[in-house]
């Protein structure tokens, strides 16, 4: 077992297909081929389920993963440490972000600062929601994710307050009132988005005993913006997803108003790389 037969399972996994991890990885699709094999061979076991193009990891492969991304990661702690030493000039920051929320709202301004403080370090950037985030980061796919407060599993580093509100489209009847109650929302057709927050807006409404007239349900925020500026449904987001630049849209709090803490958080700060260190320790000058 080798590094780089490690470094070629998890991205055979990752991208489900050993064609695209030899282009990603620029190298033959034999040779993803041959250090799989070889795997499989040392370990006596098989990783991957192979049916047509699709490639899917079989049970004893998903346990084997996650040990062979923790390896992976202590291998590129302990690279960039040694050229810590003489000062942090190479590696890579994986970050794991929930959608434009964090993306937009957030990470510009940091990264923005951190590329120039440290040009050489590369970042990633992988978006998904609040669920894949912490699974990422458990899986040590990611340095670091976005995540809501609390979540007992990772370090974590507040960054940021925000709050759920009700969209509505122009000159809908609602927009009258300062805010909005869940009550009112379930008298006209709702838009629920999955983008992240789908459980939490339904957790709001069950606390309540009210059940909204579900007709509408989108993973895209885009799509939920679209379908509430053209006045087919009304929604509830988190504030910090709206975009600055939208139109025919209102928006008002939701009475009484739903908070949320937004946080950087890691899996284990002391074991983190240097790299990681970095971004925490700019993050925590940029915010305070």
């Amino acid at each position: 077992m080798t590094l780089s037969q490690l470094e070629i399972f998890t991205r055979v996994a990752e991208l489900k297909s050993f064609t695209l991890a030899a282009m990603f990885l620029s190298i033959s699709q034999s040779a993803v081929s041959h250090a799989i094999k070889s795997l499989e061979k040392d370990f006596n076991v098989s990783l991957f389920t192979r049916e047509q193009n699709r490639v899917t990891l079989t049970e004893i492969g998903n346990t084997l993963l996650n040990r062979a991304q923790h390896i992976l990661s202590l291998q590129e702690a302990m690279r960039q440490e040694a050229l810590a030493s003489n000062g942090l000039k190479k590696g890579v920051l994986r970050i794991g972000s929930f959608g434009p929320g964090s993306s937009t709202g957030i990470l510009p301004p940091l990264l923005k600062v951190f590329r120039q403080q440290y040009p050489s370090i590369e970042i990633i950037v992988d978006e998904g929601d609040d669920e894949s985030v912490a699974q990422w980061l458990q899986e040590k796919r990611i340095d670091i994710g976005v995540v809501v407060l609390p979540d007992e599993r990772f370090d974590t580093f507040p960054i940021k307050h925000d709050q759920y509100v009700a969209i509505l489209p122009l000159n809908h009847p609602l927009t009258q009132y300062n805010g909005v109650t869940l009550k009112q929302l379930c008298e006209y057709p709702f838009n629920l988005t999955q983008a992240g927050s789908g459980k939490i807006v339904m957790g709001l409404f069950s606390a309540q005993k009210l059940t909204p007239k579900i007709q509408f349900r989108t993973r895209q925020l885009l799509s939920t913006f679209s379908l509430v500026a053209r006045n087919e449904a009304v929604s509830i987001v988190a504030q910090l997803a709206i975009p600055e630049n939208i139109n025919n849209i209102v928006v008002k709090p939701l009475i009484p108003s739903v908070t949320r803490d937004i946080a950087f958080a890691v899996n284990n700060y002391s074991d983190a790389s240097p790299a990681t260190k970095a971004f925490i320790k700019l993050v925590k000058k940029q915010l305070s």
